[in-house]
């Protein structure tokens, strides 16, 4: 079967990391894979790896955009023709759908809560089937009039670290026994740095929190944070999460909404607890343990949560053993790859 993706980008986001996941081992069930996209480090990963990639202007939401990445894609699919096309999220659907006839299955990773219904009046015109990457995000699609999608939730592919712990926290300045948090996030509004910066504000303590993404707020960030000095250090894109996770004690997302968010799982699956706000599939994730769910917007509580993982060693080493078994047992990528081959081969 020749599945091709289609994504706006492949760069570090949580929707990225699950298609270099999925076009890389989809092989394993008789897949051949390719990504059309508007490029990252993970495209340049994927085709030194040698799957196919093809480029793709960003749409911008500009109807001259999506006119340009519809042909983009149209010249993938000649080039690859593929037997069903996987689009990851609304714009992605929309493009492929104006560029081929062939069978658009859509991967829904989530909005915010005021895009649902425009989102769901497009998928109902472009997608021959929608799968949701958690129960809460197809219960915001059905809501909003969308038969019942499919739920497959998103796993780990998981990477092992290539440099050590003291290896990582020297080549940042962090000292072997300084609690970290790190927050693997881009800069956009969605993620609500804002409300990070003001619970770290209240953490007391010697501890360090890494901001690893990069974004349109970077500056206004930077700036916010410069009464807490060296306690934040702004990390840009990275390409090593593996790294960065061996390297901190726990992570942190303060998001405003998500569908099932990467990072969340992937600290898990490195043994390294999480401070997240309760928000689509997250409080699902941390149900059985793992780390604590915090509301939107409460930089009190998500201080409160961080400094008892910080400084609170058995606390901490227990969420991180039930976050472990919680990953192993949910969130593996074999039944992900399963469900995925099992739809898109009876939609060809």
């Amino acid at each position: 079967m020749r599945v091709l993706h289609v994504i706006s980008e492949l760069g570090a986001g949580g929707a990225e990391t699950l298609v270099a996941g999925m076009a890389a081992h989809g092989g394993e069930y008789g897949w051949e894979s390719a990504v059309a996209s508007g490029g990252g480090f993970r495209a340049r990963e994927l085709a030194a790896a040698g799957i196919p990639t093809f480029p793709v202007p960003l749409a911008r939401r500009s109807k001259a955009g999506v006119l340009k990445a519809a042909w983009a894609v149209r010249r993938a699919v000649t080039r690859f023709r593929p037997d069903v096309v996987l689009a990851h999220n609304v714009g992605a659907s929309l493009v492929a759908r104006l560029a081929t006839r062939r069978p658009v299955v859509t991967v829904f990773h989530g909005v915010a809560d005021a895009d649902v219904p425009p989102a769901v009046r497009i998928l109902r015109r472009t997608s021959r089937h929608v799968v949701a990457v958690s129960p809460a995000t197809a219960d915001q699609l059905a809501g909003a009039g969308l038969p019942r999608p499919a739920v497959i939730r998103n796993a780990v592919f998981a990477r092992p670290p290539v440099f050590g712990r003291a290896e990582v926290r020297a080549s940042l300045g962090v000292p072997a026994g300084t609690p970290v948090a790190l927050c693997l996030a881009r800069l956009e509004p969605q993620k609500r740095h804002d409300v990070l910066l003001d619970a770290w504000a209240a953490v007391d303590g010697d501890a360090v929190l890494w901001l690893a993404g990069d974004g349109s707020l970077r500056a206004e960030l930077e700036r916010r944070a410069e009464a807490l000095g060296r306690r934040v250090e702004f990390l840009g894109t990275r390409t090593d999460v593996a790294d960065l996770l061996a390297a901190a004690d726990v992570t942190v997302l303060t998001s405003d909404w998500e569908g099932l968010p990467l990072a969340v799982l992937e600290s898990l699956a490195a043994g390294r607890p999480v401070v997240a706000t309760d928000v689509g599939g997250v409080g699902d994730v941390l149900a059985d343990g793992g780390g604590s769910v915090v509301p939107p917007g409460d930089p009190a509580a998500t201080a409160a949560a961080l400094t008892t993982l910080l400084f609170d060693e058995p606390v901490r080493e227990s969420a991180a053993a039930a976050g472990l078994r919680t990953v192993q047992r949910d969130y593996d990528p074999h039944p992900l790859l399963k469900s995925y081959d099992e739809l898109l081969r009876g939609v060809r």
